[in-house]
């Protein structure tokens, strides 16, 4: 989560009209989530749980008289169709929501089995001078139908945000927990920390995972998948770094839990052309190519080295065949979002997932539509 600048956002928003956009691809007809307000959804296949495996799971932040809360919606027929199966209601998000994640575990954790499905957030951002940003996490081990909290894993200590967790169990099997934290002002604007359980339920002391000089620089919004070869993609985004504007860089981790210098950026993800994306990058594992598993990313801008949109922004993923080394290149999206600059909604901290044996992508992004809407679609990637 950053502060959003009026003016950067009007801007872009012009330079998107003016470059008179145009999808990459034909595009399907997508279709609303949910009711009303939808914002950060997440994807995922349940691998390892006794109900429902195989089914797709999707979570997100949505909004109805009682407030901000989380429903859970299921798929069974790889993503033409989703209906509601759980939700999530913390009574802190009446103060607040944002940024949720959700995961299945893939191996035992204290007390949860394989096959638990933990959601976290942030919590209590709107409470006012005397906030205090919480990361909360639930569990549900029933498929996500029904839920229980679990603890609050990190709390901010001023009234400057913690954002965006992203879990991970390593290679020793230790739960962690990912995210980005402003308290660390005014040293860094932002930097990535990490808490690390053996329960989900007792967290540590955090951990700095990132941290760049000087003082404007701002890491964020972590995404961590697990490769073929054992190995852990970190994803982020690295704000004010240079005369860069907020990109997509990455690292790989040997063991899931050590990630080397945290002054280190790591590798910026861009194509041949020089052209990337800004903003809210996330990643999905994808079957094909050489090494047998493609990295397929989508962003909320896709622009040109000088930071200038392309046509096809807002249907364009971008596409690595070789675990993250060398270039990308880019391939059409199964939806198309519009409308989009520097904003907490408009194709922002979109997700993929492959579908129907890897031939499909499904996406889920959010658009204005009279109000932050999330809307699904599926379609071929190649």
């Amino acid at each position: 989560m950053r502060r959003w600048t009026p003016v950067i956002a009007f801007l872009t928003s012009l330079v998107a009209l003016a470059t008179g956009l145009t999808p990459a691809s034909a595009v399907v007809d997508k279709q609303q989530l949910v009711p009303g307000y939808g914002s950060y959804p997440r994807l995922i296949r349940l691998e390892h749980s006794a109900f429902g495996r195989g089914n797709i799971i999707a979570a997100l932040t949505s909004e109805d008289d009682s407030g901000k809360f989380t429903p859970i919606l299921e798929s069974t027929d790889e993503g033409a169709s989703f209906h509601k199966i759980g939700e999530v209601r913390d009574p802190d998000a009446r103060s607040g929501q944002c940024c949720g994640t959700l995961y299945e575990l893939p191996q035992r954790v204290g007390a949860l089995k394989a096959g638990t499905l933990l959601w976290a957030a942030s919590y209590r951002q709107d409470a006012g001078p005397q906030r205090r940003i919480g990361i909360k996490v639930w569990a549900s081990r029933d498929g996500g139908h029904r839920w229980s909290f679990l603890a609050e894993a990190a709390r901010s200590h001023n009234h400057d945000g913690i954002w965006e967790p992203e879990f991970v169990v390593d290679a020793g099997g230790t739960l962690w927990l990912h995210y980005a934290d402003e308290t660390q002002a005014p040293q860094y604007a932002q930097v990535l920390n990490r808490v690390a359980s053996t329960d989900g339920v007792h967290w540590g002391t955090k951990q700095l995972t990132m941290a760049i000089p000087p003082d404007r620089v701002r890491p964020g919004m972590p995404i961590i998948r697990r490769l073929p070869d054992g190995r852990y993609w970190f994803g982020y985004e690295i704000c004010n770094y240079g005369d860069r504007y907020c990109d997509p860089y990455y690292k790989i981790s040997a063991d899931g839990a050590n990630w080397g210098d945290p002054a280190d950026p790591g590798t910026r993800v861009v194509t041949a052309n020089g052209n990337y994306f800004q903003h809210a990058q996330t990643l999905t594992l994808f079957p094909g190519g050489p090494n047998g598993v493609r990295l397929v990313m989508v962003g909320q801008i896709y622009t040109n080295a000088f930071g200038k949109p392309q046509p096809g922004n807002g249907q364009t993923l971008l596409v690595n065949d070789d675990l993250g080394e060398g270039t990308w290149y880019p391939m059409p999206g199964p939806i198309l979002i519009t409308g989009i600059y520097n904003n907490f909604c408009p194709n922002y901290s979109s997700t993929l997932l492959p579908v129907d044996d890897g031939k499909n992508v499904l996406e889920i992004a959010t658009e204005y539509n009279l109000g932050c809407k999330a809307y699904y679609g599926k379609g071929p990637l190649f």
